[in-house]
């Protein structure tokens, strides 16, 4: 979009280093032998927690790039550069490019589905999900903004229409925030409008109804119109909900431009480095995150709790700060795409099965959809509703409160989905917590009245 990159908002309590407001100095260190292939080409790069910003400037203009935005926070850049050397002069350890690993692969987009028009009809009827968490007839508090990192919300949605807070949204496709509407609102795809509406649609008599109908809802969009979230688009989502405060961030994707999952991934360990230092520090800044689990039916376990990250680790779901979510149906059973993991999942929540999916906003009106994409929403729903009625919580309080509020729910005796004598995953653990479903289904009278 026109805007991103040049339209910058640099909040009061967070110090964001950009290209136009670099040192002269900071240019000439600029070896004169760099190359350039003509093709600039983004990195997310990191440093050495507490670097300095002038350091850090110095670091990637001696290896042939310039800062786009420094996060001193977390010590992590997002750096342009025409070199094909430069991670190699910065340190391979140290950078990473997802327009590298993309490039020359075809262009995945993703197209708006076909959605049934606003009517004014009551549609809840249809809403079996919000039965399903015990959801009712509660609402939230405007004071309550929930962060979703998406690919962006339609203000013009008649149930989102009061929702969304376009103070509080941002564009953070290129990783540097950027507020002009177009670059928050969606394009092509309706995922982001659709998550938002499992939130926050108002309660009218109209439509549908959210989880936390009254709560207000920040476009955050990190989803691109190829249908991928790089890495530095999610730390600026991540960073952008901690300086505005926002209670709770909604995180239904995967950090994934290598697009194979389970298998030996270059420039994970850069990537993972970056997204927990985002999540930990928002974390700190008292945001909670939701985020799903992942719709590849991987089996997410550790090897050990002391190991290092294994080969199937997504991101954020794998990360310790984060509350992941795995999808079920309506017979409460683990949907088939649904990835889970000892350790790993936390809760579970609605995100249906084929022909049974989760209706609820898009532009335009209304469609189903399924995974675990609409399956953490009800959680971080229910976190909203936790989070208007205790305005003191903090994250942990909260996914406390989630956890202890929760309703168990078993290993299945049988997983053959297909039929065919042969089990689809094995679950592990106990009733009360286990890789299918955590601590169990989210439930929002559980969680409200958790002690």
């Amino acid at each position: 979009m026109s805007g991103l990159g040049r339209s910058l908002v640099l909040g009061a309590s967070a110090a964001l280093l950009v290209a136009a407001t670099a040192p002269a100095a900071v240019a000439d260190q600029r070896d004169p032998g760099c190359g350039d292939d003509g093709r600039s080409v983004r990195y997310l790069v990191v440093f050495d927690q507490g670097t300095a910003e002038d350091v850090a400037a110095g670091q990637v203009a001696a290896a042939c790039g310039a800062t786009s935005v420094y996060y001193p926070e977390i010590g992590v850049g997002v750096v342009r550069s025409a070199d094909p050397g430069f991670a190699a002069k910065f340190g391979p350890d140290r950078a990473f490019s997802a327009q590298q690993v993309r490039r020359g692969g075809a262009a995945v987009r993703a197209e708006l589905p076909d959605a049934a028009g606003v009517s004014g009809e009551d549609r809840t009827g249809e809403q079996w999900n919000l039965a399903a968490i015990d959801a009712g007839p509660r609402a939230g508090s405007p004071d309550v903004v929930v962060g979703v990192l998406d690919s962006g919300i339609d203000p013009s949605q008649p149930d989102l229409a009061k929702a969304v807070d376009a103070d509080d949204s941002a564009g953070c496709l290129t990783g540097v925030p950027d507020r002009s509407p177009a670059a928050w609102q969606p394009t092509t795809s309706a995922h982001g409008t659709h998550v938002a509406g499992i939130i926050a649609a108002a309660d009218d008599g109209k439509g549908i109804t959210g989880v936390a109908p009254g709560v207000r809802v920040a476009s955050v969009k990190v989803l691109n119109d190829r249908g991928y979230v790089d890495p530095e688009a999610a730390v600026c989502g991540l960073m952008w909900a901690a300086e505005r405060h926002l209670r709770v961030v909604n995180a239904s994707f995967a950090v994934d431009p290598w697009g194979v999952s389970c298998s030996q991934r270059r420039g994970f360990a850069v990537v993972r480095e970056a997204i927990a230092r985002a999540v930990r520090y928002s974390t700190a800044q008292g945001t909670l995150t939701v985020t799903a689990a992942t719709n590849e039916a991987a089996d997410l376990t550790p090897v050990r709790p002391d190991a290092a990250p294994s080969g199937c680790e997504e991101l954020p779901a794998g990360l310790r700060d984060a509350v992941t979510v795995s999808a079920v149906g309506r017979d409460e059973v683990k949907a088939g795409y649904s990835s889970y993991g000892l350790g790993v999942v936390d809760l579970a929540a609605p995100g249906g099965t084929h022909g049974d999916c989760v209706l609820s906003t898009v532009p335009g009106g209304y469609a189903p959809m399924c995974g675990t994409s609409m399956a953490a929403p009800h959680v971080a729903g229910v976190a909203a509703l936790v989070a208007s009625a205790h305005p003191g919580f903090g994250p942990r309080q909260l996914s406390a409160a989630l956890y202890r509020g929760a309703r168990p729910l078993a290993c299945p005796d049988d997983y053959d989905l297909t039929g065919d004598g042969h089990q689809d995953a094995f679950c592990t653990g106990y009733t009360g917590y286990n890789g299918f479903y955590g601590h169990g289904m989210v439930d929002a009278a559980g969680a409200l009245s958790a002690q």
